[in-house]
């Protein structure tokens, strides 16, 4: 989208008397300059537009990943199944401060940080080519323009999340009548519209993406007008992602989800050019399906008759080929397993698994060959974390306390499940008991190595303090009492449980180390 700089009047001697003014024919150049300035960048705005579609971005495939959800889906090192690409959801407004975003209203950005490792885990992404898309809104919670009445602050919302995560590419996941209410969508869309200008004044192109229901016939009329404010407020869209999933009830006899989403997704493609050319953007029907995204829902859907299996997902593939359509998800990648003999009905849905009976992998296996190898095309999307969490060069290896958000790996030290350590400017978490096992020590796979690599050390980081217990929480630990096995006591605030019998040994007092090992495993909750 073209910028188009509209000139300031100066008065002289800062316009008081005595000052020069302009003439009325002056004045009358200059608004006919400005009338010109913004027809010019209307029309350069529909030829961008046309031309942008015209050239059409590469196609791609990227899936959805549940931030919030447990166990964690690790995006930013995926099994080779699945594409170096996610999109992120979700981003709402946390409950008790609606301008405020967070993640699915649980975790703040700072929160998410440390609790989720998020900032980290992106920057790992970054490092291993991954192309990162935050989603905003989603099925539950309150996206952010339902609540954030004030355009200004809104918009300061939106910019909080995408500078925090240097994100090139958003996604608007808008669901439910209250969220696609009139004035909610033009306030979003307003904002949406700032955020796209300010970025491209300092020289950043943000991609668009509006995810929305669908049914056979396409859109529904809340879709239809959260579609319409975006193209009212000028917003330049990559496109229009279909939800083709949930659409109600058993299927038709002798159909099935992949033929129920061609009839929603060719209903959409038309839907999307009447909505441009009502905007004064034609496109040709090719430029339309250039705007259209697919996202089913893998295995069985939230209705109870209408499931997405594999073939299915092979035949969305050769639609979407055969459309050129502008990108391919799904939800989500936390779900793309079995969910094995122990998940008592695959009728109801998980979180956690499909429901169908599938490897683990297979439906992004088959998805990613759509678009397979592409870039989200017009964005460069999160690499790193922002300026002030920006990754240590790779070159510098050496690592300082004062830097480092854990105790940097001590080849002496015993580590269990779950304990975090820095080495060569990357942080590890423990996969079992290990000890003297180099975190970086070259492997053939990875089950052939106690540790996991997170991500890398993030410039502005420092020691994690760590968590203090309230007194009363467990027993003050004595020198003179003896403790067996699972004794928990408290010492410095901290609470330690005794691994085996033990009387005498001061908690924490010196590291445990293969050679003199200590009988007490420090507790960071009660």
């Amino acid at each position: 989208m073209t910028i188009t700089e509209i000139p300031s009047f100066t008065p002289v001697n800062g316009g008081g008397k005595g000052g020069r003014r302009l003439s009325r024919v002056r004045i009358l150049a200059v608004l006919v300059v400005l009338a010109l300035a913004v027809a010019g960048a209307w029309f350069g705005l529909r030829t961008s537009r046309s031309d942008q579609v015209t050239a059409g971005p590469p196609s791609w495939f990227a899936p959805y990943v549940d931030v919030t959800a447990t166990p964690q889906y690790g995006f930013e090192d995926p099994p080779s199944s699945a594409p170096g690409a996610a999109v992120l959801g979700f981003v709402v407004s946390a409950p008790a401060a609606p301008c405020q975003p967070s993640w699915g209203g649980a975790y703040l950005l700072p929160a998410a940080a440390d609790s989720l490792d998020l900032d980290r885990r992106i920057a790992r992404s970054g490092q291993l080519g991954g192309q990162i898309t935050v989603s905003f809104g989603g099925a539950t919670n309150a996206e952010l323009s339902l609540g954030c009445t004030d355009l200004a602050e809104l918009t300061a919302a939106y910019r909080t999340v995408v500078d925090r995560y240097s994100a090139g590419s958003i996604d608007l996941d808008i669901e439910g009548a209250a969220a696609s209410a009139p004035a909610v969508a033009t306030r979003r869309a307003l904002a949406i519209a700032a955020l796209v200008n300010e970025e491209a004044v300092a020289g950043h192109r943000l991609t668009v993406w509006l995810t929305l229901p669908v049914g056979t016939s396409g859109l529904t009329t809340d879709g239809k007008v959260v579609l319409a404010a975006m193209l009212a407020a000028h917003v330049p869209l990559a496109g229009v992602n279909g939800m083709t999933m949930d659409y109600g009830g058993p299927l038709p006899a002798g159909s099935s989800m992949a033929e129920e989403g061609e009839s929603a997704l060719t209903a959409l493609q038309q839907q999307i050019r009447s909505a441009n050319a009502a905007a004064g953007i034609p496109l040709t029907v090719a430029q339309s399906w250039r705007l259209v995204g697919a996202t089913p829902m893998i295995g069985q859907n939230d209705s109870a008759g209408e499931q997405f299996g594999l073939d299915d997902a092979r035949r969305l593939v050769a639609f979407a080929q055969l459309h050129q359509l502008g990108r391919l998800s799904m939800w989500s990648a936390n779900r793309d397993q079995g969910c094995g003999p122990n998940y008592p009905d695959v009728h109801v849905v998980s979180d956690a698994c499909s429901g169908v009976a599938q490897s683990a992998g297979a439906f992004s296996a088959i998805l990613r060959t759509f678009g397979a190898g592409q870039s989200l095309g017009t964005t460069t999307a999160v690499a790193t974390a922002s300026a002030a969490s920006t990754p240590a060069p790779a070159t510098e290896l050496t690592d300082n306390p004062a830097t480092s958000p854990y105790s940097i790996w001590n080849a002496n030290v015993a580590y269990v499940k779950g304990d975090k350590t820095v080495w060569h400017r990357n942080v590890y978490q423990a996969k079992w008991y290990t000890t003297g096992e180099q975190p970086d020590a070259p492997v053939a796979a990875t089950t052939d190595t106690p540790w996991t690599l997170i991500g890398p050390v993030l410039a502005g980081e420092h020691p994690a303090a760590t968590p203090t217990l309230k007194v009363g929480t467990y027993p003050q630990w004595s020198a003179t009492a003896a403790y067996v096995a699972g004794s928990r006591v408290l010492l410095g605030g901290l609470g330690y449980q005794a691994k085996w019998w033990t009387q005498g040994d001061t908690p924490g007092a010196v590291p445990s180390t293969p050679s003199a090992p200590s009988p007490w495993q420090v507790l960071t909750t009660s």
